[in-house]
């Protein structure tokens, strides 16, 4: 697919990576998102993207390797790989959408609970 995919005008190259960023932005239903998800990505595919983001944000927290390679099944190539995009601006931002979502999710359970919902 690669070398399909690098003989596209860099021009529709780019429309068409905007195209597909757009129709991901566009989702609002998180089950929708996963269906979709799910039915455009074989399940190979899915699990390495999404291992990808998981890695990036355990090494964040400052999880080792070792923990790492047990928990998620990651090699260490992966693992390298992926923190060598630590300082990338896409994956800082990722990084700043998860930890506000943990953010959001953490005060909402204490909330619930503190008005005993």
């Amino acid at each position: 697919m690669k070398k399909t995919f690098s003989k596209v005008n860099p021009y529709l190259k780019n429309q068409i990576t905007k195209s597909f960023a757009q129709t991901l932005v566009d989702f609002t239903d998180l089950n929708d998102m996963l269906t979709f998800l799910k039915d455009f990505f074989s399940e190979k595919e899915l699990e390495m993207f999404s291992k990808r983001l998981a890695v990036s944000y355990w090494l964040k927290k400052g999880r080792s390797y070792s923990n790492i390679t047990n928990n998620l099944k990651a090699s260490s190539a992966t693992i390298s790989q992926v923190s060598s995009l630590m300082k990338s601006k896409g994956m800082e931002e990722a990084l700043k959408k998860m930890d506000a979502e943990e953010w959001a999710t953490l005060w909402s359970k204490k909330i619930k609970k503190f008005v005993g919902r």
